[in-house]
């Protein structure tokens, strides 16, 4: 775990590390509906693809709320950013790989 400047404990990117090396490292994401992700930072560049798609939300530690309709197969690439948690708000198991560019 890491922490931000107030002491705030951060999660992980993702449950688990499916594959690492010196320039990449992919994360396995699954959050049934109702489920978050606990608060966390992206520290690299990454890509998410959707494997099974769903309706989330990204919430800012600064309060921001983002709608992310993520669709079955949909790929998105991200910038690294402000510490977030992400809630799967849908009717539908949220299935992804998060590739982070090291």
């Amino acid at each position: 775990m890491t922490e931000v400047r107030d002491g705030t404990e951060l999660g992980p990117v993702g449950q688990e590390i499916v594959y690492e090396n010196d320039r990449v490292r992919v994360w396995h994401i699954r959050l049934k509906p109702g489920e978050r992700q606990p608060l966390h930072r992206h520290d690299h560049p990454y890509l998410v693809i959707a494997v099974q798609g769903a309706k989330n939300v990204v919430q800012t530690i600064d309060g921001t709320r983002i709608d992310a309709d993520e669709p079955t197969g949909g790929v998105v690439y991200r910038d690294p950013g402000a510490v977030h948690t992400l809630t799967n708000v849908g009717d539908t198991t949220y299935l992804a790989r998060l590739v982070e560019l090291k």
